[in-house]
């Protein structure tokens, strides 16, 4: 399903979805294709969701327009 479909048929609201296919450039995931899990009414439960997601899933709100997601390293840790 195309970020554009699922934005038309629940606009203005959080979804949960999983990532189908997409690309990176300059350290931008740019999606292209998801899968709808389920539709998130309120947004405390939506920060909730996103703090327990794993592997593809994501919650995104269809106000954007793109699903672009920064990608960030994680820090490195040295000790003595």
């Amino acid at each position: 399903m195309q970020w554009q479909e699922v934005r038309t048929i629940y606009p203005d609201q959080y979804v949960l979805i999983e990532i189908l296919d997409s690309h990176t450039k300059d350290n931008m995931q740019y999606v292209n294709e998801v899968a709808l899990v389920r539709a998130i009414q309120d947004p405390s439960e939506a920060t909730k969701e996103l703090l327990k997601c794993k592997d593809n899933n994501i919650v995104y709100h269809t106000g954007q327009e793109k699903i672009a997601i920064e990608l960030r390293n994680p820090p490195l840790y040295r000790s003595r």
